[in-house]
């Protein structure tokens, strides 16, 4: 019963922060929301910070787990993002994007939010670095692009352009479609055959040096 109603209090914390906002979230819309009495907040969380904290943890595992199938059976970097474009419809119709929105922005004064957003990101991103790590690998770009530096990057990108979306849609879009034309170019990277494919890395390694 002690782990039910644990779990029905993250749902309830995540389904408040999606369907009032942050701003109205406290421990009796959570209460409400769940279904149980206010006291559970406290006796299971200890605070209402500390039960966002956790529920912010158990949101990103279920996200993540939602989409690990998917990653797995990614080709290219062409294919990762356009996951990336229909993963972020997906998140945004379902509130996703607001509530880390405002789950950012409330950690800059909550260091518990503030670690449980970079400990959801970083789920994120473990899942990014494996998929760029096996995509780089049939490319020229094996070697020389940091597989973990880009699935930062690739992280923080999308997190930007998500709340980008929300004052300039149509600018958002522009990003998006400037990571693609780098996509496809990438996917060029990987047709060419192995003279040229040599020829890059031989011309990577002489930028490198220099």
């Amino acid at each position: 019963m002690s782990a039910a109603t644990k779990e029905k209090l993250l749902e309830g914390a995540l389904r408040t922060l999606v369907e009032q906002g942050i701003a109205k979230t406290s421990a009796r819309t959570i209460a409400a929301t769940a279904g149980v009495g206010q006291g559970l907040i406290f006796y299971h969380f200890g605070s209402v910070d500390e039960l966002l904290a956790a529920a912010c943890r158990f949101g990103a595992e279920q996200r993540v787990d939602r989409y690990r199938d998917r990653l797995a059976e990614l080709g290219s970097l062409a294919e990762l993002l356009q996951f990336a474009r229909e993963m972020h419809v997906e998140e945004r119709a379902a509130g996703h994007v607001a509530m880390l929105g405002q789950l950012l922005a409330a950690g800059q004064s909550s260091p518990a939010l503030a670690a449980a957003t970079a400990a959801g990101l970083g789920l994120w991103i473990d899942e990014l670095e494996a998929v760029l790590t096996r995509l780089l690998a049939a490319t020229p770009l094996d070697g020389f692009a940091d597989p973990a530096g880009l699935a930062r990057a690739t992280a923080a990108s999308f997190v930007g352009i998500e709340l980008y979306e929300g004052v300039d849609p149509q600018g958002a879009g522009s990003a998006l479609d400037a990571l693609e034309q780098l996509a496809g170019l990438a996917t060029v990277l990987e047709g060419l055959g192995p003279l040229s494919q040599r020829a890059v890395r031989h011309g990577l390694r002489r930028g490198t040096r220099g």
